[in-house]
């Protein structure tokens, strides 16, 4: 009996051994002959998982352009709460490096918000995967435990389609989602579209400008539902869009 039990204890430890092994951020494989003109394009976000601190809430896209020198920028938007309470639809921008050119898959990101409010810095942008036609995952770890595992770091699954990805597709994401140690840590992000336009709101006589969101909540499967809001705090004016308001 002491030697079955032993024997359990041993495989136990093992397993936990192995689990911990797999988690070290230095293990994780990325995309293979990742190449950046078939990834530049639009892509939404359909799940996300946070760092800690601030990090874009919903209606996450990301564009991506490819420069006569062959380096990756990117502009990209989101929805952010600020201060508790403004809701702003924040536009960013970023430059990508390459620090090891025999792993083209893990980049470095410098990223700017287009607004003095919102943050600028950098992070690790590793593309773990991707078919280029239509799912995408990135990773990015900003510190790490002593274990080698990740502290604090975040992922996004990006879609080239915002209405949802097929179920085998999702499966493969699943599936990436437990190599990187983040099973049942993403959260679905909604998509929006977000209509710049004259001023919308009025708050005890003082017209604010405002962003008006047709808003299509779409889950990872693809099912949808429709909202109209109006959402203040908007600092870029685009164009004029009929949206139903005179």
């Amino acid at each position: 009996m002491d030697f079955q039990m032993l024997s359990l204890l041993m495989v136990v430890l093992a397993c936990v051994e192995q689990s911990l092994a797999s988690c070290v951020v230095e293990s994780f494989t990325v995309k293979d002959d990742f190449d950046p003109k078939r990834y530049a394009g639009k892509w939404y976000a359909l799940q996300k998982k946070d760092p800690e601190g601030l990090f874009l809430e919903d209606n996450i896209s990301a564009e991506y352009t490819i420069g006569d020198d062959g380096s990756m920028v990117a502009s990209s938007r989101g929805r952010v709460t600020l201060f508790g309470f403004w809701v702003v639809c924040a536009d960013m921008a970023a430059q990508y490096s390459v620090p090891d050119p025999t792993t083209p898959g893990k980049m470095f990101m410098n990223y700017q918000g287009l607004a003095s409010y919102l943050s600028s810095g950098g992070d690790n942008y590793w593309v773990i995967d991707t078919d280029y036609n239509n799912y995408a995952i990135t990773y990015a770890c900003r510190t790490l435990k002593e274990d080698g595992s990740c502290d604090d770091g975040y992922s996004l699954i990006f879609s080239r389609n915002p209405r949802g990805m097929p179920p085998p597709i999702q499966r493969l994401v699943r599936q990436k989602q437990e190599e990187l140690c983040m099973v049942g840590q993403f959260s679905p992000v909604l998509q929006s579209a977000c209509i710049w336009g004259e001023p919308l709101q009025v708050y005890f006589g003082t017209v604010l400008p405002g962003c008006l969101f047709g808003r299509q909540d779409v889950d990872f499967n693809g099912s949808s539902t429709s909202h109209l809001m109006v959402m203040s705090g908007s600092f870029k004016k685009q164009p004029r869009r009929h949206s139903g308001f005179q």
